[in-house]
């Protein structure tokens, strides 16, 4: 997606809003202009009892999914591995709420010895411009398998995201959970991000998946920190069930 889209596509929840249009669960989220910068960090519209059963229904229904979904990761586990050598799951450090460091858990998507063969992938140095334009998955990636291509493509390979959402670590509905490295680039918007815990989907992965561009992403995760409820989380759960059942978002 261009740079050009990237912005129509952030812009398109706050008109769809506006104007009433039910194109999709998110045109129930409360309008607020993406572009306009946030002045503090914040928890949204969420009481502390409301946090609360954030986290409980979180967990309860973390735990709950895994349950009913052991056969499915099963045989995805068991696909991962016969594609190509290496562990079924892929873990890495992420940045949680308070800064705090903990492990990811999802898919393999990737060969084991990427970081060994695509050394320059793995710099994380970036000019302004370019962290602008930066796409969490770039469209044509040498590091990812066959079986990667099509776990990454419907959003299953973070089906063991649950895990980390059982453990505390994330929220079913949250910002992006970012990697360290990348952590620097966010500027003033950082401690807004961390204020909450990061989610398995988020407003700006129903916007335009892992295609918008890094601005894109920070300008909806903030949004999100600012207009986050219970009813909202549930709207953009909801959505990210469509999502992954027709394979398409909002921005596209």
């Amino acid at each position: 997606m261009s740079p050009d889209r990237s912005a129509a596509a952030a812009d398109a929840v706050v008109r769809v809003a506006d104007a009433g249009v039910a194109l999709s669960p998110l045109a129930l989220v409360p309008a607020r202009a993406a572009v306009t910068p946030l002045p503090r960090a914040g928890v949204g519209r969420y009481t502390p009892a409301g946090e609360l059963v954030k986290e409980v229904s979180d967990r309860v229904l973390a735990t709950v999914g895994l349950v009913l979904i052991s056969p499915l990761l099963a045989l995805i586990a068991l696909a991962v591995r016969l594609d190509s050598p290496g562990p079924a799951l892929f873990r890495q450090t992420r940045v949680g709420r308070g800064g705090r460091r903990f492990t990811f858990w999802k898919f393999r998507g990737m060969y084991v010895d990427a970081r060994e063969r695509f050394p320059e992938l793995y710099d994380y140095s970036y000019s302004q411009e370019e962290i602008k334009d930066l796409r969490f998955h770039p469209g044509q990636d040498p590091r990812v398998t066959r079986v990667g291509r099509f776990v990454r493509r419907t959003s299953i390979d973070e089906l063991p995201n649950l895990i980390n959402v059982v453990l505390g670590d994330m929220s079913l509905v949250g910002p992006r959970p970012e990697i360290p490295e990348l952590l620097p680039y966010y500027g003033e918007a950082a401690p807004e991000i961390l204020s909450v815990r990061p989610g398995i989907t988020s407003l700006a992965k129903l916007v335009g998946r892992d295609h918008i561009s890094f601005e894109a992403t920070l300008t909806l995760d903030r949004r999100y920190v600012h207009e986050r409820s219970l009813a909202l989380d549930f709207r953009l759960l909801f959505g990210t069930a469509v999502l992954v059942l027709t394979g398409r978002s909002i921005g596209h």
